[in-house]
């Protein structure tokens, strides 16, 4: 009886251990790339660069826009330094839905992979060649039953600056469509 008992204990110890290391850290739930819409990019175009997130499934992250202000809002930033001129981050809309925590409250949220743009101009002056741009993602993931501490993630691209319009290549046109 008294090895049962032990057993017992110990199992009891050990089972929310093993609950916690199932749980993801929040770094590990959104997977975040950049693609430019131009490869390379020419002095004097505009273009876009998408931001995509792979969010892990059975976890969501609070849209833009968030319902209530006391949510953590998706957040990217971008630090464009010379030769580059940045327009407003385009957020996409999220979806409302309910979750075990929200107590019947929709939430604004991004499941699944989301796509986020920065509209960039290359300026006439900008220097030639290899160019880094570094962003920012911030982000606070959740599940149905948890929300993770909010997260600043690193995403960084290498843009080709070119000087004649004509070499700037299309690229990537599963993210960027052409225009009609």
């Amino acid at each position: 009886m008294k090895h049962l008992l032990i057993v017992l204990l110990v199992a009891l110890f050990l089972f929310p251990l093993a609950a916690l290391s199932q749980t993801p850290s929040a770094r590990d739930v959104v997977a975040p790339t950049a693609f430019a819409s131009y490869e390379p990019v020419a002095r004097g175009m505009a273009f876009q660069v998408a931001v995509v997130m792979k969010i892990r499934p059975g976890f969501h992250v609070n849209a833009r826009k968030v319902t209530f202000d006391y949510l953590i809002p998706t957040d990217l930033r971008a630090d464009v330094h010379a030769g580059f001129k940045l327009e407003n981050v385009i957020y996409p809309k999220g979806t409302l839905q309910t979750f075990t925590f929200s107590k019947n409250k929709q939430l604004n949220v991004y499941t699944d992979t989301v796509i986020l743009r920065l509209p960039l101009t290359v300026l006439k002056d900008a220097p030639l060649g290899p160019q880094h741009l570094a962003m920012k993602l911030r982000y606070q993931a959740c599940s149905t039953e948890i929300c993770l501490p909010p997260v600043t993630k690193d995403v960084e691209l290498t843009l080709n600056v070119v000087a004649d319009r004509s070499s700037a290549k299309s690229s990537n046109p599963d993210l960027f469509p052409p225009s009609r």
